[in-house]
């Protein structure tokens, strides 16, 4: 029987082996995480769920060519990326291009207010692209620079500078402007600086 600790790489190997258990186990750790993944990216919650299970049923086509030279959540999250990629281009032709929906993003950045999650969320849509991926991968995800390195195939140190330079952009977008005397800031605004990312390192 698969030991509950097992990590998740020595997991996938006994899943090479012919564990159904492991893939079990894999499963119901990831299948949250992976969820949450989709469906900041996607404003459509039946297709975060059906990209959740399409990534394991890629993980499971690609099984015996596996080598656990990484982390397993890099792995996977890098299976989830090109799935997020593809439906992009399927929805390109859609009525909308939006890509986050405000009811998930809600952890860890805007947990104590729900009027910051849609404030971050159309100051997340302004920043470039790569930016705003690696930021979430980050922030959301939580992965560490190397794992983030890792996932999307480019050195750590570009990992830093383009992390710093997104939580500069997402500071900037939402401090409050400077307003006239007579005009107090609004109340929501300024409750955005407790809800940026932090700038802890990995």
């Amino acid at each position: 029987m698969t030991s509950p600790i097992a990590s998740d790489e020595a997991l996938m190997l006994e899943f090479q082996r012919g564990s159904r258990p492991a893939l079990d186990e894999l499963f119901y750790r990831y299948k949250g995480p992976l969820y949450g993944f989709f469906r900041r990216r996607l404003d459509n919650q039946e297709r975060a769920e059906d990209l959740t299970q399409e990534a394991f049923l890629v993980v499971i086509r690609s099984t015996r060519r596996y080598e656990a030279l990484s982390l397993f959540r890099t792995y996977l999250y890098g299976i989830a990326l090109k799935l997020v990629a593809a439906e992009r281009r399927k929805q390109f032709r859609g009525p909308s291009s939006e890509s986050f929906s405000v009811n998930s993003l809600s952890e860890p950045m805007a947990s104590q207010n729900p009027d910051a999650a849609l404030w971050i969320r159309q100051a997340l849509d302004k920043l470039d692209e790569s930016e705003r991926e690696i930021l979430m991968l980050r922030e959301y995800e939580q992965l560490s620079y190397a794992e983030i390195s890792d996932v999307l195939q480019i050195p750590v140190n570009t990992v830093r500078s383009k992390l710093f330079r997104s939580r500069l952009a997402l500071r900037n977008q939402l401090e409050p402007q400077p307003k006239p005397l007579h005009d107090s800031a609004s109340p929501i605004i300024a409750t955005h600086a407790s809800a940026l990312p932090g700038t802890s390192e990995a």
